[in-house]
């Protein structure tokens, strides 16, 4: 299927045979209409990357049982599709307010968790094991952006919503052990 803007009205066919030959359609913004890339260009690397964070989001959605947490994590859904439509060529607003929404989550969460104090082992409930994982493939995804930054300059608003996005998931997943009342493994080097 062919990654086009957001603002896209048209029914989009799940195959269009367009792409079996290792090709997609992005969106040139500069030339103002659409443009064929590789499937392992680093634009759609990177937006394979975010997709996948977005995925794995939807499985902690799927087995959560808190729905502020759920909620919450919709929400992220919906910022990473906008980021991946820009990184697709739309014109979307995107601003730092998302960023500082992350950062309030972070500081609230940690205001009732037990500082950390260690490196903790990945783990604890099901949710929070989930989100750690999340976690790593946000990390992952934040590297694909870091090197298409490099290629082709972006809004650095998105490079840092996903860097504080990785930060929260860590956080969420402190916080979701926390309620449930189980304790972090610290690592111990032995």
């Amino acid at each position: 299927m062919a990654l086009v803007p957001a603002s896209y009205n048209r029914a989009v066919s799940i195959y269009t045979k367009k792409g079996d030959r290792g090709t997609t359609t992005l969106f040139d913004p500069c030339l103002t209409q659409n443009k064929r890339v590789t499937k392992n260009h680093p634009r759609l690397r990177t937006i394979g990357a975010i997709d996948e964070l977005n995925s794995y989001l939807g499985v902690i959605i799927a087995i959560s049982e808190d729905q502020s947490l759920t909620e919450f994590l919709k929400e992220i859904q919906r910022n990473l599709f906008t980021i991946n439509s820009i990184l697709a060529g739309a014109k979307l607003s995107f601003t730092q307010k998302k960023t500082s929404q992350l950062e309030k989550k972070i500081d609230m969460i940690d205001q009732a968790i037990p500082p950390l104090k260690n490196f903790i082992l990945p783990g604890g409930s099901q949710t929070a094991a989930h989100l750690q994982y999340t976690r790593t493939i946000c990390r992952r995804a934040e590297r694909h952006l870091v090197s298409l930054d490099q290629k082709e300059k972006l809004r650095p608003e998105l490079l840092k919503y996903i860097n504080r996005l990785s930060d929260t998931i860590f956080t969420l997943a402190r916080g979701s052990n926390h309620k449930l009342g189980i304790t972090e493994e610290p690592w111990k080097n032995k």
